[in-house]
């Protein structure tokens, strides 16, 4: 049974998908994953995934391409020899129009969540039920599909990772990752730079990480006090920097979902603009930091709308430091479950 799992969006998007994924794969001789530009690092890391095929849909990338004849011709002949397709998609989402692409390769059966009437497009229209996080929402889609969960559904990462203790030096240390890909979901910078030097203060050691884009911020954050990662690790050696880490500072974007994918407690600067419940980091001990109640909750905004941003701005450099000595002091093998909560 040769299957096709679409999850076509953000790196912690695809991480996310991770679960459902290696349900699958328990099942299937062979998963390929369908992804866009922006998650096939992730799709590369994720355990279970036998081949990928990127491709970018203009109806899932926030910049989409014009829809062009001829590239939706060429993605529907990729797309062909799949006995299966499921497609996993965001709240936001909708199956229908890749599953339209994959009837016309001639996939015999496709699976989605859809709350549209997909007509002859799905013969597996999954309704989740209620506000569930995000990979057990897409895992349900695969159970609904007949594809058993795996006993433990939190993410994970294909092993082995690199080794970083060049990069990170010896000892231990924390992570504060001060990018994202959205700017409603950044912390602002000054406080990130802030709680580095509070941080160091306290004697603890601070890697700063970023995309190479975000050089100059990392700089600014890491300051004289923190170990300026920024551009120096691609998503595999991240991943194993973001291992060794006691814990992780990082706002809603893909790292904290990767530290999640490596068992590292994290402390979410979580703007409301999605919600927490569905998108905060799965599976490991969860400081979430932010006013969730703010006037952009569920605007799912990129750019924050209220004046001062004072969602994640309220949040002050000292609250994180406290959050960040309550996870690293838990233990290894603690309870996955919010621990601790401004």
């Amino acid at each position: 049974m040769r299957v096709l799992v679409a999850r076509q969006d953000n790196i912690g998007d695809v991480l996310l998908a991770g679960p459902a994924i290696r349900a699958v794969a328990r099942k299937a001789d062979e998963v390929v994953l369908l992804c866009g530009p922006r998650g096939r690092a992730a799709a590369e890391l994720l355990p279970g995934v036998d081949g990928v095929i990127e491709w970018c849909a203009p109806w899932i990338d926030p910049e989409p391409c014009p829809v062009e004849a001829d590239d939706i011709a060429d993605a529907t002949e990729r797309l062909r020899g799949f006995d299966r397709a499921l497609i996993l998609t965001s709240f936001h989402q909708s199956p229908l129009p890749l599953a339209l692409l994959l009837r016309l390769a001639g996939t015999p059966w496709i699976g989605g969540i859809s709350e549209d009437y997909p007509g002859s497009l799905l013969d597996l229209r999954h309704r989740p039920d209620g506000e569930v996080p995000e990979p057990l929402r897409m895992l349900a889609l695969a159970e609904d599909a007949g594809f058993p969960a795996p006993s433990d559904p939190r993410l994970r990462v294909r092993e082995p990772l690199p080794a970083t203790g060049h990069l990170t030096g010896g000892g231990a240390y924390l992570v504060v990752h001060p990018g994202t890909s959205v700017p409603a979901r950044a912390w602002p910078p000054e406080r990130c730079a802030e709680a580095v030097r509070l941080l160091a203060a306290a004697g603890h050691r601070v890697v700063v990480t970023g995309h190479r884009r975000e050089k100059e911020l990392t700089a600014y954050v890491a300051g004289s006090d923190g170990l300026d990662l920024g551009g120096r690790t691609a998503l595999p050696e991240l991943a194993s920097v973001l291992r060794g880490a006691r814990a992780v500072v990082a706002g809603n974007t893909g790292p904290a979902h990767l530290a999640a994918a490596v068992g590292t407690p994290v402390v979410s600067l979580f703007a409301p603009t999605v919600p927490a419940a569905r998108w905060a980091p799965f599976g490991v001990p969860l400081a979430l930091l932010g006013d969730q109640r703010a006037a952009c909750r569920d605007s799912r905004a990129r750019e924050c709308p209220v004046p001062g941003h004072p969602c994640l701005a309220s949040v002050t450099a000292g609250e994180v430091a406290a959050a960040v000595e309550v996870m690293a002091s838990v233990e290894a093998g603690a309870p996955v479950e919010e621990v601790y909560a401004r």
